[in-house]
């Protein structure tokens, strides 16, 4: 690091500030220190009390999140965010089986990624490290709000929780129950710290936070992470918009390719990993699409489809409007799907390298060749082979929760887990070493 920004980094975590934002990210910052430190044992000791907390709250945080519902219901809010922002029992029970989850992995601080020993005789080793203070920058999604905590206190960083205006009430009861949970298990409250403020000024400052605040991981629509991600002083981790695509290869097994495009479509629809765009095989067109489109239409499904698609879609009788730039990019988070015929494979590669964001791809096939192809040359962070584009998710991948889907290549790509929260360290011990010995020198000196 430059001495002049180490100077000022340690400027800002000894001055006094006025500002809410900065006062808290320096409380979080001060917490950090002592969660770095934290052993296994007590860290799941606070993640089995915040599960409880939450399940034994939920009637007060149900509440708070009916204000919540109510207020984005009567500014007119699309249903899929109300969705999203909607708590009951069993979500509170789910996303509280998610920490109990989180606590049942390995913990990884302290983890040697890879050691070895120098001719020298120094012992090097790279070692997991917390990223620090971290923050979440987040839309109608109270889920990542206790998501995101349980990863950071398992992944030993403190953690700045900026959820949306329209969550607020639901995101101070779902903080307020997990800091008593750590306040009796003897951890510091301020590990997990709501952003005062709901204007974007506090976004603002929150994003200029460095020196107090390591990472940034914004959650999101594409208008949220594109600002964050163009705007902000402190490190950011993107998380990407959801334009999933699956192709029905010629191979493809009819009812197989059937189940899993109606699933990963319409089981639920404002999630990021649900497919906005499916593409058929040309060869394989007059098989499937009378079977797939009836049930399409049955789970009431709107397809937005190219001229070649067009007939098959008159006759199931299935809504349809013609497809444009703006739908084959589009994530649209409701029962509408674009839809197209392909002439190849390669075709299908083509298309989904122009319009994917990179986040999940499916295909459905019998070949391996077609396969292999496939996963060679789609670069998305998950790939699906005969299965849903659901999958691509924390909980599904063993992770117990996930703080986003990162669709960069940085050193986090799909679902971040604990994993994705650490950094890492080098510790070299020696036993008296100095680099260069009198021995070498002389020899330097003699040639």
């Amino acid at each position: 690091m430059k001495p002049r920004l180490r100077n000022r980094i340690i400027a800002m975590e000894t001055k006094t500030t006025n500002s809410d934002v900065l006062g808290a990210a320096k409380k979080a910052r001060i917490a950090s220190y002592e969660l770095s430190q934290l052993n296994r044992d007590l860290k799941d000791k606070a993640l089995k009390k915040m599960a409880q907390a939450l399940i034994a709250n939920s009637k007060n945080i149900n509440e708070a999140n009916k204000i919540d519902v109510i207020a984005a219901q009567d500014n007119g809010t699309d249903a899929s965010i109300i969705d999203r922002l909607t708590l009951n029992d069993e979500r509170i029970k789910e996303v509280a089986q998610g920490l109990l989850e989180v606590a049942k992995l390995p913990d990884p601080v302290g983890e040697v990624v890879r050691g070895w020993v120098q001719p020298n005789g120094l012992e090097i080793r790279q070692i997991r490290v917390p990223m620090g203070v971290i923050g979440m920058i987040y839309e109608a999604r109270p889920n990542v709000t206790v998501d995101a905590a349980g990863l950071c206190l398992k992944s030993g960083n403190a953690v700045l929780l900026r959820g949306s205006s329209s969550a607020k009430n639901t995101n101070k009861a779902l903080i307020e129950t997990m800091q008593k949970a750590l306040i009796e298990t003897g951890l510091p409250a301020d590990a997990i710290l709501q952003v005062p403020g709901d204007s974007h000024d506090s976004v603002k400052e929150l994003m200029n936070a460095r020196g107090f605040v390591d990472l940034l991981i914004p959650r999101g629509g594409a208008a949220l992470i594109n600002s964050i991600v163009n705007d902000s002083l402190v490190p950011v981790i993107e998380t990407g918009v959801g334009n999933c695509h699956v192709y029905i290869d010629d191979q493809a097994d009819i009812d197989m390719a059937t189940s899993i495009l109606v699933n990963s479509k319409a089981s639920r629809v404002s999630v990021c990993n649900a497919a906005e765009t499916f593409l058929v095989h040309k060869d394989i067109a007059d098989k499937f699409l009378p079977k797939a489109l009836a049930a399409l239409k049955e789970a009431k499904v709107t397809i937005h489809g190219d001229e070649k698609i067009k007939p098959y879609c008159d006759k199931a009788g299935i809504n349809f409007k013609p497809v444009t730039d703006e739908d084959w990019e589009a994530e649209y988070y409701s029962l509408d799907i674009a839809a197209g015929i392909v002439d190849s494979l390669s075709d299908a590669i083509s298309h989904i390298r122009k319009w994917s964001s990179n986040h999940t791809e499916a295909i459905i096939s019998d070949s391996l060749s077609n396969i292999n192809k496939f996963i060679s040359q789609v670069d998305s962070a998950a790939v699906m082979v005969n299965a849903s584009t659901r999958f691509t998710d924390g909980s599904e991948f063993g992770f117990g929760a996930e703080i986003g889907i990162s669709n960069q290549k940085l050193h986090a790509r799909g679902p971040m887990g604990l994993l994705e929260m650490t950094s890492t360290k080098y510790v070299v011990r020696g036993n008296g070493h100095i680099r260069g010995s009198v021995g070498e020198i002389k020899n330097d000196q003699n040639k």
